[in-house]
């Protein structure tokens, strides 16, 4: 989603996309390989009842409680007063309102499964309760990301929203179905650097978004600008005389003057 938001915006929205944007870029598709390569597996739930039950822990009641007033919070009184402002506001609403709908998706996923092997998935109340969030969830981020991209520049929307929302993503599974529980120290590692890489590839598109740099004028942007030569009278030239060995408050300064 970064470099091809990115690139496709440079291309058919006439947004700029310099060399150290296609660097971030480069650098985001790298993080995600690694992430992916080391991301833990999916913990099986198989049944509703297994979900209902992981969703009624009360680890995951906090933390889905914190996610709510923080989002109620960015709606009714951050995004009104600095939404038009700053990029944050509206994408951080968004991700926000991600883990609710990555969480509905994940138990819609076990109640279709269900519905094909003949289980009463309809009658379950939680199957609803997923649909109506999923429902909400999703109108909610569609509406504050085309806020978004309304007022500020698609190539820096995409990406920040991508750091945010994988954040949030990553947070619930761990809370929410302990995928993180057997994955080694190596994976561990390697998820964490690959996260990483991303951020400063984002870094890297967002903060120098506005440098002529490209491969063209590398070599001028690098280039040290050499001091104007000084041009001195060949006629008259003066010439300080210094003792070095007075104090420098004491010692007299003597001028002789050539013509």
């Amino acid at each position: 989603s970064v470099p091809c938001s990115a690139i496709l915006s440079s291309y058919l929205l006439g947004e700029r996309l310099n060399l150290l944007g296609k660097l971030g870029c480069l650098l985001s598709l790298v993080g995600s390989t690694v992430m992916v390569i080391h991301a833990p597996e999916d913990e099986e739930v198989t049944t509703l009842e297994e979900m209902t039950s992981k969703l009624k822990e009360p680890g995951f009641l906090a933390y889905a409680a914190i996610l709510l007033a923080l989002c109620f919070l960015l709606i009714f009184y951050l995004a009104p007063r600095y939404g038009q402002s700053n990029i944050l506001v509206y994408l951080t609403i968004c991700s926000v309102i991600g883990a609710f709908s990555v969480s509905s998706v994940k138990g819609l996923g076990i109640a279709i499964k269900g519905f094909f092997a003949g289980q009463p998935v309809l009658q379950h109340p939680l199957t609803w309760i997923l649909v109506i969030t999923l429902v909400a969830s999703i109108t909610t981020q569609i509406n504050y990301l085309n806020k978004s991209l309304d007022i500020f520049n698609t190539s820096l929307v995409f990406p920040i929203y991508y750091v945010l929302f994988t954040t949030i993503v990553i947070t619930t599974s761990i809370i929410l179905f302990k995928e993180w529980v057997t994955m080694t120290v190596v994976d561990i590692i390697g998820t964490v650097c690959g996260f990483l890489t991303i951020i400063l590839g984002v870094f890297l598109l967002h903060a120098f978004k506005d440098m002529d740099v490209s491969l063209g004028n590398l070599p001028q942007v690098f280039q040290n600008e050499q001091p104007a030569p000084v041009t001195r009278d060949d006629k008259n030239i003066l010439i300080e005389v210094d003792n070095s060995s007075v104090a420098p408050e004491d010692k007299p300064k003597v001028f002789m003057l050539y013509t």
